[in-house]
């Protein structure tokens, strides 16, 4: 009989194991879908947007946020002070690992993702998705984490005018508008994201939370004015800069061709004899857009393409923490 109660044992540890084990397959298989080049190759915005947030959810089962939904994260590590009636003894049993439940709050806040549009996002490196694609997917999946959440989302596209503009909603069907008009837009038009900006800002009545997402191609002050235009209306604002790698690093061989994307204007050059002065420029613009942010109580959260999309996903999440 004894024999028989420690095969048993073994036997239900070695399941436990083996369910543990599918469990985290399963977050591994999830989270490449926060790559780039994996999501582009599904067929819809609208897939391509729930499995980058379900790849997301995956990563946050030992999330040390708090305030977020059940439905994204439904257990966090157990802190000192932690009421021991939401401790789940199942986990505990499993992995030796002291959790707590997580239950789902209610809010109301209402928010806008701004998502630039004009020619400049349309740019794509060898091995790289554009910026307006990665800029596309990742507004598809904030809307879904911002929708389940019980938020009203938005959605604002914009050139040199604001192209679109969605007001925010919280009924579930919205998202599939949201998207569709995501799916539709094609990069075109000059960059105007300060005078852009500007009057979208005056549009927006009601205090909310704005998520920009832009490459911020166009003068500096009239960006910052803009932003500011947005905090004097009390709004919460997160700029997501999105470039792509070899704007930042101007690795492009020998010789190479360069056009501008808004104007059609090309050049023949060798970029190893600018890269250094390239460089520094483009440096200290993104070092000023930050600082200008940064005194603004404005969060900054700087993108490539070649990134997963989890970066921004944290940032608007440590964000939303905090209101």
């Amino acid at each position: 009989m004894h024999n028989e109660l420690e095969t048993i044992s073994m036997v239900s540890k070695l399941i436990e194991k083996e369910e543990v084990r599918a469990i985290n397959n399963t977050i591994m298989d999830n989270k490449k879908y926060l790559q780039p080049a994996i999501v582009a190759q599904l067929a819809s915005i609208e897939l391509k947007a729930r499995l980058v947030v379900e790849g997301f959810i995956s990563g946050l089962h030992r999330s040390p946020f708090r305030g977020f939904s059940v439905e994204f994260a439904e257990h966090r590590a157990y802190r000192p002070g932690d009421d021991i009636r939401f401790m789940d003894w199942k986990i505990l049993g499993r992995t030796d690992r002291y959790y707590v439940k997580q239950f789902e709050e209610e809010t109301n806040l209402r928010s806008m993702i701004v998502v630039d549009t004009s020619a400049s996002m349309g740019y794509a490196s060898k091995g790289n998705i554009s910026k307006f694609e990665y800029a596309s997917y990742l507004a598809g999946a904030l809307s879904y984490l911002m929708m389940k959440q019980q938020d009203a989302v938005g959605l604002a596209l914009y050139d040199t005018e604001v192209r679109s503009f969605l007001p925010p909603r919280s009924k579930p069907s919205y998202i599939q508008e949201i998207l569709r008009s995501l799916g539709n837009a094609v990069p075109a038009n000059t960059t105007g994201t300060g005078k852009a900006l500007d009057r979208l800002a005056e549009r927006i009545s009601r205090r909310g939370l704005v998520v920009i997402l832009s490459d911020f191609f166009d003068d500096i002050d009239s960006i910052i004015t803009a932003l500011k235009h947005f905090r004097h209306k009390n709004h919460e604002v997160v700029v997501m800069q999105i470039l792509d790698p070899r704007e930042r690093d101007f690795k492009f061989g020998v010789d190479a061709n360069f056009k501008d994307l808004e104007s059609g204007e090309e050049i023949l050059t060798q970029p190893y004899q600018i890269q250094k002065t390239y460089s520094k420029a483009m440096n200290d613009f993104i070092d000023t857009l930050k600082r200008e942010c940064f005194q603004r109580g404005i969060d900054y959260v700087l993108m490539d393409t070649a990134e997963p999309f989890d970066k921004a996903l944290r940032g608007y999440l440590a964000k939303r923490t905090r209101m």
